[in-house]
């Protein structure tokens, strides 16, 4: 069975797509930690992130340089966090997430409930930057 991320790859789930290439997509979180959580995820789907292959594993984080820059434009913070877990999608990804403090990456708290519109906002901030 095919995880939601590949569900979504392939467009059978709506997401708010932030960037594609032809071996990623980066889209928001919708259940996000913070304002300008966003996902990137492999097109290919791999369950853990340590058995892409060298070559996607690298390729991973060059793709979401530029995103993580604009995230940080996008939504002023200290930094723009990565996050590497894992256990909620047997499908490889990386979290990036506007950070102000410490807190803002611990994936035990509680999620936040955005509306479409709030999400909408967020991607068009996202990609509006991208663009420039």
């Amino acid at each position: 069975m095919s995880s939601i991320f590949s569900r979504i790859i392939n467009g059978e789930i709506p997401c708010y797509k932030i960037s594609e290439n032809e071996d990623f997509l980066a889209f928001l979180d919708i259940m996000p930690l913070v304002h300008g959580h966003v996902l990137v995820v492999p097109k290919r789907e791999i369950d853990e992130f340590f058995l892409l292959d060298d070559t996607l594993l690298s390729q991973i984080m060059v793709f979401s340089k530029p995103i993580a820059i604009a995230i940080k434009q996008a939504f002023p913070c200290k930094r723009v966090g990565v996050a590497i877990i894992g256990l909620e999608v047997p499908h490889a990804h990386v979290h990036l997430l506007p950070l102000n403090d410490v807190g803002n990456i611990n994936f035990q708290m509680p999620k936040l409930h955005l509306s479409s519109d709030e999400l909408k906002d967020a991607q068009e901030k996202i990609c509006s930057i991208l663009k420039s």
